[in-house]
C-alpha cells in the first residue's frame, strides 16, 4: 500500500516538473522512485522516508553542477522587443506629440512612434529605437 503512495508522489512531482519546467521537483521524482522500491522490499515507513529524503538530496547535489553547465550563463532572456532597441528605422509619418501623430517603419513593420524627447521628427528621418512598448516605438533621430 505504501508503494502506491510513493508512486502517487512520483506522479505528482513529475506533473509539477512538466508544468513548471524549472527543475524544481525532478529530484523528488528520483527520491519517490527509490522510496517506492524500498516499500516494495518491505522497509518500514521511517526507512522509506529516509530513503526519499536522502536520494532526493543526493540527486540534487550530483546533478546541480551538471545542470549549471548546460544552462546559459545569463538567466535573463531578451524579448524580441528588447532586441529592437538600437536598431534603425525611418519616419513614414511626422512624429508630433501635440498632434498625436507619428509612424516609423522598422524592417517590414509600420509602428506607431513617439519622440524620446518630445521633439517633432520629420518624414524620411532615420531614427534609432530607444524604447519599445506594446504597439509604440520610442525613437530619436539617428546621428548616422
Amino acid at each position: 500500500m505504501l508503494m502506491i503512495l510513493w508512486i502517487i508522489v512520483l506522479i505528482v512531482a513529475a506533473v509539477a516538473e512538466a508544468v513548471t519546467t524549472a527543475l524544481v521537483s525532478v529530484w523528488f521524482c528520483v527520491g519517490a522512485l527509490a522510496a517506492a522500491a524500498a516499500a516494495a522490499l518491505g522497509a518500514p515507513l521511517i526507512v522509506q522516508l529516509l530513503v526519499f529524503v536522502t536520494v532526493s538530496i543526493v540527486a540534487l547535489v550530483v546533478t546541480k553542477p551538471i545542470i549549471r553547465k548546460l544552462m546559459p550563463n545569463s538567466s535573463y532572456i531578451f524579448t524580441n522587443g528588447e532586441n529592437d532597441i538600437g536598431r534603425l528605422g525611418y519616419v513614414v509619418e511626422e512624429i508630433d506629440a501635440a498632434k498625436g501623430t507619428g509612424r516609423v517603419k522598422l524592417g517590414d513593420v509600420d509602428w506607431g512612434a513617439r519622440s524620446a524627447d518630445g521633439s517633432i521628427i520629420q518624414v524620411g528621418t532615420t531614427v534609432v529605437i530607444t524604447g519599445k512598448g506594446s504597439a509604440t516605438l520610442t525613437v530619436q533621430p539617428s546621428e548616422r
